[in-house]
């Protein structure tokens, strides 16, 4: 290979890294990443650095630390599973994927895309949205979803080459007409952001629950990876990496910029992300900025259903190889159209006791994978421990969002507990008391002849993609 031929190659490797974190970017970028920041804007008061930091830690690096944990894996979720017993590595991905695919997120963001864009729109142009209007706007929804998500190959570069651009440039067209000349609105700030504004902003990032996303959405980055041709397990890594340090960076940019929307936005409540940018958008852009938000939000929206619908496709077709990645898509597709049709309110009562089982052990996983590239593949005891004990909190909450207070109740009367975030010290201790015993059994230290592993091939490929 000629030095020429060298330096086109990793222009082409650059090149796809770039579309990669654009891709990772949009698809985390969703409709409650768009509404959240514009409430701690308005809440925080003079206290919205602190609170901006604390929701930069839990809503962005967090997750992009989840996206590295999964990609060192080779496999996605499903290979950080395994690594806490054979039956776990089944249940759990399954149930993950289901979550944020066809049984609750891809139904959630096509009715959030209905009532904060096309209901607005439809009102602006006079017509009124009948019992029609939902089911024509999620199958117009759900087919777009299909037409960009049924190729998986060049998935990276549709969305990262021509859907992300277009909505960081209207996002920076929001922020920069609301922002420029606006002087910041002089309110209190809302209790809990004044008395802990950092440890509220850590609860307000954990709250968008991007962990989970991360998990899932580590496959289509794998794939999109490999399609450019990294073919070890390393370089998917590192390149996976560098994509997620730029969605990383785009999102905390994006986040400030949508805050400090929120902090010079005046009148209605601040505890309301849609009000506060649909007003915002409208004193400054007029009928115009109306149809400026709706599209933010299409596209937000868009871009999340389809790296859901494509992750759970690739998933399904790795896990039941005989059905293929289009016939899992076009069925997954269905039940989210049929699920959508039931509204928000009942998907989310539906589902919320699912994710909040699902969340304390997806990060704890995450966490543990990533203290286990120290040594890979020598811990065992501070997998199964911590994920098991974040598992039963979370089944605590869970219960308790069903109906059944009892367990949480219990757990209050140690005034450290709450259904959203309770789970963390206790899982930490198990955690630390686990890794002991792996310090204590040799576990810690890796052989020499075990490094050499990083640089082998990637034994399996994502079926379908």
């Amino acid at each position: 290979m000629t030095s020429h031929d060298a330096a086109v190659d990793d222009r082409a490797t650059r090149g796809g890294t770039l579309t990669t974190g654009l891709m990772l970017f949009a698809l985390f970028f969703g409709a409650g990443n768009l509404i959240f920041p514009p409430v701690l804007g308005a809440s925080s008061g003079e206290h919205l650095p602190a609170v901006l930091a604390g929701f930069l830690a839990t809503g962005v690096l967090l997750p992009l630390l989840a996206v590295i944990a999964v990609c060192t894996s080779g496999e996605g979720i499903i290979g950080l599973a395994r690594r806490v017993g054979p039956r776990f590595g089944v249940v759990m991905p399954l149930a993950v994927y289901l979550a944020l695919g066809p049984l609750y997120a891809v139904p959630r963001v096509v009715t959030v895309s209905y009532e904060l864009a096309t209901r607005p729109v439809l009102g602006l142009l006079g017509v009124d949205p009948g019992g029609w209007a939902l089911p024509v706007h999620s199958l117009v929804f759900l087919g777009l979803t299909i037409g960009i998500a049924l190729s998986p190959t060049g998935l990276a570069d549709r969305i990262g080459r021509w859907l992300t651009p277009a909505l960081l440039v209207l996002l920076a067209i929001l922020c920069v007409v609301t922002i420029h000349g606006r002087a910041v609105v002089d309110r209190a700030p809302a209790p809990g952001y004044a008395a802990a504004p950092l440890a509220t902003g850590l609860t307000q990032g954990y709250l968008t629950m991007d962990v989970l996303a991360a998990s899932v959405f580590g496959i289509v980055v794998i794939s999109a990876l490999r399609e450019q041709g990294r073919s070890t397990q390393r370089e998917v890594a590192r390149s996976a990496s560098v994509a997620g340090l730029l969605a990383a960076v785009l999102l905390a940019t994006v986040y400030v910029g949508l805050a400090l929307i929120g902090a010079r936005t005046p009148g209605g409540d601040p505890s309301d992300g849609t009000a506060l940018l649909r007003t915002a958008s409208q004193a400054s852009l007029g009928s115009a900025g109306v149809v400026v938000f709706a599209a933010i939000v299409v596209l937000a929206c868009l871009t999340t259903s389809v790296g859901l619908l494509s992750s759970w496709a690739g998933y399904a077709a790795t896990a039941w190889p005989r059905t293929g990645y289009r016939p899992q898509l076009l069925g997954a597709t269905a039940v989210s159209f049929a699920l959508a049709l039931l509204g928000l309110r009942a998907i989310l009562a539906i589902v919320s006791p699912v994710t909040l089982l699902l969340y304390p052990i997806a990060i704890t996983l995450v966490a543990v994978t990533l203290l286990d590239a120290v040594a890979p593949g020598h811990l065992r005891t501070a997998y199964l421990w911590p994920v098991a004990c974040a598992g039963l909190l979370g089944a605590v909450s869970a219960v308790s969002d069903l109906g059944w207070t009892a367990p949480s109740d219990l757990l209050a009367a140690t005034c450290v507990w709450n259904d959203e975030t309770g789970w963390i010290v206790p899982t930490l201790v198990v955690g630390a008391v686990a890794l002991a015993v792996d310090v204590r059994a040799g576990r810690w230290r890796t052989p020499a002849s075990d490094l050499s592993g990083a640089d082998e091939d990637v034994a399996r490929a994502v079926a379908g993609m």
